[in-house]
């Protein structure tokens, strides 16, 4: 980076020889001016004063925004005093309007000609020309805008505007840390955000009011300005050393394959970390005056402004991976509060994205919910969070940026909202919602020991799934009669290598003690699509939910396969043994499964094997359900797997929100397929269940039943709402409102709803 202000800085008339200000020497002065006495308006009016002087300029001014759309001017020198908190634009009005809208500089040598030039009479600014202003933004979030003006017509330099890009950087963190009061009334910037709404994506249902916590605290910047550069210089090579040796280490150890996305990740951060242009600019900008984290952040943040808007993926994504080599280098220059490791009770986590492990670090019943920028609805981070019955929304852009800890906080996982510190009159409508909820689940608590029995006699048998141990605890609470499912791959991702024979069958064997004679299905490991274990090396695949996954993992690779059946033959010690396999496609591959189990049964010493021993497939292709007559006689009992049968029976991927209206359970079509599945297990006399998303929603549920399910399996919060429906609920009638409004090319799913409505079916 050159020195604007080497030889005189600025355009307009020029001081003399000497008089000019070099860049530290004037973020010197800005520090100087932080550590004197006075509000934060006095510090103001002291920044604008000396860049005013700094850059021979007869104006300059900081706008800042107040709430979600308006500028107002903060401080000035050169302007009317008397417009200071009076002056205000909307974002995009005016040049000062444009530069917050667009996070971009603005530089003319005649402002009013300019197509966006707004004039505010109250400011006195009619007879200056040219303008320079650039945004005061940190992480892509704009704070203001600072601005310099002159009466001629003169051009302002690239220099220039990158010199006075690099104070308003200055001036957006001091903002950022608290420093810096904006109001005559001693009211900071931090605490006078206003409330903000944040529509994402729901992926735990409930609805919790709690401080926010962020998981990786903000790392302020509260000095931003050195005060040695040769002693920045020396920090910022130690830190990157530090960081360098720990990447190698994860590269170099035993949980990382030779291949795999997990290790191109961290080739990518290597290649961040020994990249000299990379370090040239962080060594430019220590020599301009900042500390090295400061730099660090600097160069985070001209990142993001010339990536900003970026359409492509590539470059998205090489920016996400600078952006987070950049923030593990800068813990290694500032230490985080350590206080602040966990949050309190009810907290509401927020992070850009969380592993299912990273969420199992905080104890069962500490956290009122979480909140992501990232994720997905599918993801195994919020199967764990369904699990510990926590409220989880992913996809809420921008929240790591505008929650602080300690902010109230609102979630709704039902319906994908986030308010951050909301309005009374919200937080209040929110509170009776949580109240009506307490009631309905002390309305569940009570139906506990009660049976699912509909009010035309039909029982039906509620399960829950799992995976973890934190689910068993559940198994009491829901009053469900065993568990559907079991999920054998959180446990593998929960460990950072393989876990061994011995461990797998001390998990097992923990459930089935805690189950204490209820069913337990144990589905084999089900692996692939966004299931990733990074120590088993997976491929790259153009359609990873079509490709290489759950059985044809175990088939292709035998030796994991047959370490976990053996693991779960130990477990079970004498006990019944439920094992079933997941995204069976063709007969062959469950009879090539089932024979492997078989083998493994008949080397367990005689008087420790299973007491009895079923076998069972997920039903998730269409495909299966068309198998041949012997698949049916050959498994002992199937589950269907509601959420991948559906996705690939209609094509519709439910993550989508161009295609989730297509993912339908109630279409005629797909309860058309339920009956024909029920039909040719009936036939044969095997067990049937249906597994998934829709069997806890109670609408879905009453129609499955409807179609001649008999068991569903569900999460444990899902029971209870499950179980009232059915017992208000008459499935031949609801067959019939089904059959009626498909002959009469009604949308069945609207003809249910009605019929529930009417007849006080709680759905």
């Amino acid at each position: 980076m050159s020195d604007p202000f080497a030889s005189g800085w600025g355009a307009g008339p020029k001081p003399g020889p000497g008089a000019a200000a070099s860049p530290r020497l004037l973020l010197r002065r800005l520090r100087q001016a932080l550590a004197a006495p006075g509000d934060g308006q006095q510090r103001l009016d002291q920044i604008v004063t000396l860049i005013a002087h700094s850059m021979a300029a007869e104006v300059c001014s900081v706008y800042l925004i107040r709430g979600q759309d308006t500028l107002q001017l903060s401080a000035t020198e050169g302007l009317k005093a008397e417009a200071v908190h009076e002056a205000r634009l909307k974002i995009g009005e005016g040049l000062v309007g444009v530069i917050a809208r667009d996070g971009r500089p603005v530089v003319t040598a005649k402002a009013r000609e300019h197509p966006e030039f707004r004039y505010l009479p109250e400011t006195g600014e009619e007879r200056y020309s040219s303008f320079l202003g650039v945004p005061i933004q940190k992480l892509g979030r704009t704070m203001g805008v600072l601005v310099v003006q002159n009466e001629r017509p003169l051009n302002y330099s690239e220099e220039e505007s990158e010199a006075l890009s690099l104070v308003a950087m200055v001036i957006a963190e001091m903002a950022e840390a608290g420093t810096l009061l904006t109001n005559a009334t001693g009211e900071g910037e931090h605490h006078s955000r206003e409330p903000i709404h944040i529509q994402a994506q729901g992926a735990a249902d409930g609805v919790a009011i709690g401080p926010a916590h962020l998981h990786e605290p903000k790392l302020l910047l509260p000095n931003p300005i050195a005060e040695d550069p040769a002693h920045e210089r020396a920090r910022l090579q130690d830190a990157l050393g530090r960081l360098r040796a720990d990447i190698d280490a994860m590269l170099d150890g035993d949980g990382v394959a030779d291949e795999g996305e997990h290790r191109e990740v961290l080739e990518t951060y290597r290649m961040f970390a020994n990249d000299r242009g990379w370090v040239r600019k962080l060594n430019e900008y220590i020599v301009s005056g900042l500390t090295a984290e400061a730099a660090v952040d600097a160069a985070r943040t001209e990142a993001r402004a010339k990536l900003r808007g970026a359409h492509d993926a590539y470059l998205r994504e090489r920016f996400d991976d600078m952006d987070d080599i950049a923030q593990r280098l800068m813990r290694r220059l500032i230490t985080p509060d350590a206080d602040a490791a966990m949050p309190a009770t009810g907290a509401i986590l927020v992070a850009r994205t969380l592993g299912p492990g990273e969420i199992m670090d905080y104890p069962r019943g500490l956290l009122g919910g979480i909140v992501l920028e990232e994720g997905a609805i599918s993801s195994h981070a919020a199967i764990v969070a369904r699990a510990m019955d926590v409220p989880l929304i992913v996809q809420a852009g921008g929240i790591t940026r505008e929650a602080e800890t300690g902010d109230p906080m609102i979630v709704n996982g039902d319906q994908g909202h986030v308010h951050i510190r909301p309005r009374e009159d919200v937080v209040t409508a929110y509170e009776e919602k949580l109240s009506l909820r307490a009631q309905e689940k002390a309305t569940f608590a009570a139906l506990r020991d009660l049976p699912s029995r509909t009010l035309d006699g039909c029982d039906v048998t509620l399960y829950m799934n799992g995976g973890l141990v934190a689910d068993l605890p559940s198994l009491d609470e829901s009053g469900a009669e065993g568990v559907g499912l079991l999920r054998t791959e959180l446990h593998f991702m929960l460990n950072k290598a393989m876990p061994t024979r011995e461990d797998q069958a001390r998990f097992y064997g923990h459930v089935l003690d805690k189950a204490d004679g209820r069913l337990v299905n144990f589905r084999t490991l089900d692996i692939g699509s966004d299931k990733v274990l990074p120590y088993l090396k997976q491929p790259r695949e153009e359609n990873p939910a079509l490709g290489w996954r759950a059985i044809r993992v175990g088939l292709d690779r035998p030796v994991v396969l047959r370490m976990q059946l053996q693991a779960m033959l130990r477990a079970a010690a004498g006990r019944p043994l439920r094992v079933m396999f997941p995204m069976v496609a063709a007969f062959a591959e469950f009879e090539k499964a089932r024979g492997m189990l078989l083998e493994e049964a008949e080397k367990v010493d005689a008087e420790m094997r299973p007491e009895s021993l079923k076998i069972g497939a997920m039903l998730e292709t269409p495909s299966l359900a068309f198998a041949q007559r012997r698949f049916f006689e050959m498994a002992d009992f199937v589950s269907i797997g509601g959420n991948d049968l559906v996705q690939f029976f209609f094509a519709a991927d439910r993550t989508n929100e161009r295609t989730a209206g297509r993912y339908e359970v109630t279409h005629p079509a797909f309860l058309s397929l339920v009956r024909m599945i029920v039909e040719r297990c009936g036939e044969a006399g095997t067990e049937l269940s249906f597994c998934g998303e829709a069997a806890g929603r109670p609408l879905d549920a009453l129609a499955l039943s409807a179609m001649g399910i008999r068991a569903l399996s569900m999460r444990p919060a899902s029971i209870g709402p499950v179980k009232r429906a059915l017992r208000a609920a008459d499935l031949a009638a609801l067959y019939a409102v089904a059959e009626d409004a498909e002959a009469s090319g009604q949308r069945v799913r609207d003809a249910l709803i009605q019929h529930c409505h009417e007849n006080m079916v709680p759905i």
